[in-house]
């Protein structure tokens, strides 16, 4: 199948054409004509899949297709949880639809909003928001959401982790109830289920993952190490292997504020990236990332999410992800446009259960590096014990088979 065969109008299909995509994604192919069709969608699929075109194609059609007389105005809302994912939304809306009339917006938080005020006022069809900045905007009076026809979700699981939830449930609540609701999320917890099924009407459901969750050119290797070891056996890695960039990860804002400083003590250029910086102070590092003022840069998965770093040499999962799509996520970052990347991950004892779950995902298992300075001392402990558990429990299951044999 092509994009031919997905009923596009042709201005779509020439942009489409012209960004070099000629076949759909497994996602595209599934929800374009769920959305064109006027259904409510719940699509679960992870970054990487292609679903910004799922729904940005199908959305730009629509409203190409219903022209509206007078005063443009907001009839399509897409809200993302961070700037940077905002950013690159934007930037498919404008590339899809530069050959139709409709017009688009990105509004974001950390920046002035003089510009993004503006734009507003001009008029615009499409508005890409995060929700702090669009309930701020609203409370000023300078948003009217009373027209969505539209409204699309994207990456709910991670405005829940980020605290947005609320924001949103307010947000919606300004929209009006007539309208098409389409709601995307890599993973599917309690509240998210609720969220979405208060918000959507006899919703179609799409689950994609990759094909191929890894690329064949991504090099993993797993270090089992003590929690207590980690930042040493980090420091050693990045002494002692030829890195040019690395990108670490961490679990916890604190914690990357943590490895960022034990790394700089070292004598190595590093900052770190998370929601508690301001997106001034995040730009910036991401910035000097980019140009190689520094060789390091710690992140969250929240902060990280958009964040696009060409020629990325290696990935470091300080801190093992507690969903295996994640581990997918981080280590796709490097190994992109057919160059090569490794990605290096350190689980500690309590994270062992999670590595599990990523060889499910993969269909494979993450290399063992065995000869480290620092090897896991814990788990030879954990197995010992475990392995006395068992010799009691077969022990004991013995004196009570030969002491019912004797009552018999």
């Amino acid at each position: 199948m092509t994009f031919d065969n997905l009923q596009i109008i042709q201005r779509i299909l020439d942009a489409i054409k012209q960004g070099g995509y000629t076949i759909p994604t497994d996602i595209q192919k599934q929800a374009i004509p769920i959305v064109l069709s006027g259904r409510d969608l719940i699509g679960c699929a992870q970054t990487g899949t292609g679903k910004t075109a799922a729904f940005a194609v199908p959305i730009l059609q629509l409203l190409e297709q219903s022209p509206i007389q007078g005063r443009r105005y907001i009839r399509a809302l897409v809200l993302t949880p961070t700037r940077e994912l905002a950013v690159q939304i934007g930037e498919k809306f404008y590339g899809y639809g530069k050959y139709t009339k409709i017009r688009s917006a990105v509004i974001y938080g950390g920046v002035n909003q003089h510009s993004q005020v503006r734009a507003l006022h001009e008029g615009v069809d499409v508005l890409i928001a995060t929700p702090g900045r669009l309930m701020d905007l609203m409370n000023q009076r300078y948003v009217n959401l009373d027209r969505v026809q539209i409204l699309v979700l994207d990456e709910a699981d991670r405005m829940l982790d980020m605290g947005f939830i609320h924001d949103v449930k307010k947000i919606i609540s300004r929209i009006p109830q007539k309208r098409q609701t389409l709601f995307f999320s890599a993973t599917m917890p309690s509240e998210i289920v609720k969220l979405s099924q208060s918000i959507l009407k006899a919703p179609l459901k799409i689950e994609v993952t990759p094909e191929h969750p890894t690329a064949d050119n991504v090099k993993q290797e797993l270090y089992y190490v003590d929690k207590a070891n980690k930042k040493s056996l980090l420091i050693h890695v990045l002494q002692k292997n030829p890195i040019d960039s690395a990108l670490i990860f961490t679990r916890t804002k604190h914690g990357a504020d943590k490895v960022a400083s034990f790394i700089k003590a070292a004598g190595i250029k590093a900052e770190a990236i998370h929601g508690n910086k301001s997106q001034n102070a995040r730009q910036s590092a991401l910035k000097k990332f980019k140009d190689k003022h520094i060789k390091v840069l710690v992140a969250t998965d929240i902060a990280s999410r958009g964040i696009d770093i060409s020629n990325l040499s290696h990935v470091i999962n300080f801190d093992i992800p507690n969903e295996p799509e994640t581990y997918v996520h981080r280590i796709g970052r490097t190994g992109r446009a057919g160059a090569s990347g490794i990605a290096f991950s350190f689980c500690d004892v309590d994270e062992r259960g999670y590595i599990k779950n990523i060889h499910k995902l993969i269909n494979g298992e993450i290399p063992v590096i065995h000869e480290h300075p620092f090897p896991m001392k814990a788990v030879g402990q954990k197995e010992e014990a475990a392995s006395l558990s068992r010799s009691r429990a077969r022990n004991n299951s013995r004196w009570f088979e030969r002491r019912r044999r004797r009552r018999r």
